[in-house]
Formats: structure tokens, sequence, C-alpha cells
């Protein structure tokens, strides 16, 4: 190590040198003054906290790329994935199978009512993404519809940036440079609330973005395989909300027009809107469903989709070109799913759902004064998710770094999507933490307009 370097310092030039940081334009790290993003070397967690190597600590207000769920270091969480290592670290799961795996599916599908289940395990959302796309149109193909292959995806939909998943994203930062090499897609209108038009309430929205999905699912019949959706927040999109009705009309059309259903929940699930399942909100069940992010407490890269027993018997035959050919080689894999058992351990133990109901409201009422800022639009929260939009007119290009900055100098990790600045912490952040939060966020906010 440089003697005349800190020890931040030290980590930052190894790492620049080395490392080719995701959604980054990496000049930016090494630039200064005003085009510069921070590079911030980080030592350890603890709860809701980051610490650098040199003892400055940051609130994680984005749960980490809203993976984790209970603090870093979570001693329980911890402790299971420790007693894990002990037993097995990994195995293939083409052949064999162990304890954590046969114990998180079988928990996972009793949180459906059993009406889901026959879990697929990958690594991350992305490869949840890309599995439910061939499930589905692999589906078609072993009913005999080979034709029906076909996706439908909002506006402003995202669901991971491999080539699949880009093929339903309709975010052009991602999708742009990657077009040429994607499969197209149906873009069907978004339900997104803040499209509001004069006296229309969320449910006016929802069921007006409704009838395009029918326009769409009946002008494309006997094509469409299936529609994937992120129940009730699109988040890369500025956490777009929208309200349930739009779920219970998606699963309605869906059946009529015998398409399936696919409910993204890498980042809504596991209790951030409210519910254990995005979806339950609207009372209904999807055909397919991806989880990711938090599942495993943001400890382990860990997805899952789970499917309808129907699903499942359109793969079930001793024909191996009719089986389900995908396949990743820590699928499964023990650590993962320790952690993902002690995360649900945790929901049931501590009856986090109910907790977070109050957290929620906490949440609520420490960012409504920023609803009365002249730069705020469409201040909105769904369960541990709250988001406002900075009037375009009043935010300079650059917005999102300027405010990403401010925030860190005022130790808190708060990154905006564009002129959304969101909040997603982590479920054990307490009072006095939330409050930093929302006084942070409008210190942040001032400068960055300054």
């Amino acid at each position: 190590m440089n003697a005349s370097l800190t020890a931040n310092e030290s980590w930052l030039s190894r790492s620049l040198k080395a490392v080719w940081h995701p959604c980054t334009q990496m000049r930016q790290h090494s630039e200064a003054g005003e085009n510069a993003l921070p590079l911030i070397p980080i030592a350890r967690g603890e709860g809701v906290w980051l610490y650098d190597f040199e003892g400055r600590r940051y609130l994680d207000g984005i749960s980490s790329w809203w993976t984790n769920l209970f603090g870093h270091a979570n001693p329980r969480i911890s402790r299971a994935v420790k007693e894990q290592l002990d037993q097995l670290e990994h195995a293939m799961l083409a052949g064999f199978t162990h304890r954590p795996v046969v114990e998180l599916s079988e928990r996972l599908s009793a949180l459906t009512g059993k009406e889901l289940g026959h879990a697929f395990y990958a690594s991350d959302g992305a490869s949840a993404t890309e599995i439910a796309l061939k499930m589905s149109a692999h589906y078609w193909r072993n009913q005999g519809k080979p034709e029906k292959n076909l996706f439908l995806c909002l506006s402003g939909s995202y669901h991971g940036e491999t080539l699949g998943a880009l093929s339903v994203t309709d975010v052009a930062l991602f999708r742009d440079a990657y077009a040429p090499l994607l499969r197209a897609a149906k873009t069907v209108p978004s339900p997104d609330a803040r499209q509001a038009k004069t006296g229309e309430s969320a449910a006016d929205v929802a069921r007006r973005a409704a009838r395009g999905l029918e326009e769409a699912l009946r002008q494309r019949q006997g094509q469409v395989a299936a529609l994937i959706v992120e129940p009730l927040v699109q988040c890369a999109s500025g956490m777009a909300a929208y309200d349930p009705e739009y779920l219970r009309l998606a699963r309605t059309l869906c059946d009529r027009y015998d398409a399936l259903l696919i409910c993204d929940e890498i980042a809504v699930g596991c209790g951030r809107t409210g519910t254990f399942f995005a979806h339950e909100a609207a009372g209904i069940r999807p055909d397919l469903l991806c989880l990711s992010k938090g599942i495993s407490g943001g400890y382990l890269p860990l997805s899952i989709v789970l499917c309808r027993e129907s699903v499942y018997q359109a793969f079930y035959d001793l024909e191996s070109a009719r089986g389900f050919l995908h396949s990743h080689s820590y699928t499964g894999n023990p650590l993962a799913c320790a952690a993902a058992l002690a995360t649900l351990d945790i929901f049931a133990a501590d009856d986090v759902l109910a907790a977070n109901l109050r957290r929620a409201e906490q949440m609520r009422a420490a960012l409504e004064p920023l609803a009365r800022h002249s730069a705020v639009r469409f201040l909105r929260q769904q369960g541990m998710i709250a988001a406002f939009d900075v009037a375009p007119e009043m935010a300079s290009a650059d917005f999102s770094r300027r405010f990403y900055r401010a925030a860190l100098a005022r130790g808190a990790l708060l990154r905006p999507l564009g002129n959304t600045v969101y909040f997603m912490p982590p479920y054990i952040i307490r009072q006095a933490e939330i409050a930093q939060l929302a006084e942070t966020a409008r210190a942040a906010l001032d400068e960055a307009l300054a």
C-alpha cells in the first residue's frame, strides 16, 4: 500500500485499475469536479449502515440495489449461512438434491397456497426472467402451438439486461445499444398512475391501460405466449406505481385470450409493497412468478421461478426434447438457499409484514413535507417503496449525479433514477433513521437544484 495514500484512497486507486463497475460510465469515477461520480470503498456493514475504511458511514436508503431486507451482517442470516457452510457448500442440482433447496421450495409454494410450485433456480433476476420467457414459449410448443411465441410487456418496463430480458425491457438507456441483437416484443400501455387525466383515479388509468392490453391480445390472438409485468410498481422506469385493478384485469384477459401471465417480483416481492407477494394485493396468482434480490436477504445471488402445475405438467415426459433443458452451474446453491430460509424465518418470527405497516406510515409522515417543495411532483408510496419526481423544468441534465453526490456528502446512499428520487430502505430501519433519510433528501434536493 502506498504510504502517502489513505486507506480509502488506496482501495479506490486499486479498484479503478482492476474493476469494471456495473451500470456506470467509468470515466466519471476518474473525473474531478461536477463531472465526478463518487466511488466509495466499503469495509463493512452493520444494520442499515455501510462503513468505509476510515469509519465514515452511509445510511443505505436503497437496500444496496433493493436486495437487503434485514440489515447488513444480520446475525440470524449469517449464522444460517455459516452452519450450512460446514455441511454442504454446493452440489449440482442435476441428478442430486439437498435439504435447503427442498425446504425452500416447499415453503415458497406454501406461501402461494400451493397454487404455484416446482421451483426452478438460478442466480440473478435477469436469469429468472430468461427462464420464465423460455418456459412460456416452450410450454406452448409442447402444447402443439409453437406459433405462440410473442411476448407482451408494459411501456417503460424493465426485466433485466441479458438479451431475452432486454427484449421485454422498454428503457432506452439499457436497450438501445443492443437493439439489433434483440427479439421483438410488443409493448402495451403502462397503468402508471401519473398518467391520470383530469378527474381520473389510479383505477381509471389501470382500466384504460387494460383496454390497450386487450386490443393487443385481440389483434395477436394465437401468437402471444405471455404478458410479463412488475406488479404494482415498475421500478427502473421511475418507480411507476399503479392500481391493483390492472393486475385483476390482466389476469382475466390472459385467461380469455389464452396467454400466460408472468409476474416479475424480483424487486417488488418479499414484502416490499405490503403483502409478501406484490400480486396478492390484487387477489390473483400468475402462471409464473420470478423472485430474486431480497429472497436471500441480500446475502447471496439467488433467483427462483415458481409455476402452476399445468405448466410443469406440459414438460413432464420421457422425451428429452419436451423437458426444460435450462441450467446454471450454481442452481439451487445450498448456501444461498440457507440464507433464503433464514430470511423466511425472520418474516415469520418477527411478523415483518405487520411491522412494515408501521414503518411505512413513519416513512409517509417523514416524507410528507417534501410534497410541499416547489420542485417535487407526484410524491407516492407503496408499502416500503416511496418516491417523488423532480419537475423537469427545474432539474439540470445531471440532476441525478448532483443529488447522489449531495446525499453521499451527508451520509446517505440515495441514487435517483433520472429525475425520480426514491427510498427503499431495509425493513429494520428505525424512525430516527427514516427522519434522517427524509431530511437528507430535502437538503440534497436543494443543493442539486442550486
